[in-house]
């Protein structure tokens, strides 16, 4: 059934006939979706990833940029950029899923990349570090003490016929 689609898309596109063309190529048949699907198409020939990063770059970062310099609160502090964050992410899936591209994607993280550099690199981050070493030492000696201990109590019992039917 995909086989005769593409080929009946691919006639209708030989034709210059876009819109059913559009509707397969598209994640969904909603109206923003069938917007973008079209405008990849007709000024991007069907380079879905170049639409992609123009499309992020105009819809998603646009929107989380303004938002980020009008919030005026720390930065560093997951509560206050948790909804922003969110919706940026929500932004790029939905996109991403318009133009059938597989989300997240190689693009996708590098725009994620791009903004934890511009808006969290000097974020204090909490280095975690080794627990002391009686801990460490208690937390590795008390499974090596019990094998012994639970394989003598198995073989107890099945010495005294406790253990068999």
């Amino acid at each position: 059934m995909k086989l005769v689609l593409a080929f009946i898309c691919f006639a209708l596109l030989v034709l210059n006939i876009p819109p059913f063309c559009v509707l397969v190529a598209c994640g969904n048949s909603s109206h923003h979706c069938l917007d973008m699907c079209q405008i990849c198409d007709q000024h991007f020939n069907g380079n879905r990833m170049d639409c992609l990063s123009i499309l992020l770059d105009s819809l998603c970062l646009t929107n989380f940029h303004s938002a980020m310099e009008q919030s005026n609160s720390d930065w560093c502090v997951w509560a206050n950029v948790s909804g922003l964050y969110s919706n940026l992410s929500i932004c790029t899936e939905e996109i991403s899923d318009c133009l059938m591209i597989p989300w997240p994607n190689a693009l996708v993280e590098q725009k994620f990349l791009d903004i934890h550099s511009d808006y969290f690199q000097d974020c204090p981050s909490e280095e975690l570090s080794d627990p002391p070493p009686a801990i460490v030492f208690a937390l590795v000696i008390t499974p090596i003490c019990l094998i012994p201990v639970m394989v003598s109590l198995v073989v107890l019992k099945t010495k005294n016929g406790d253990g068999s039917q």
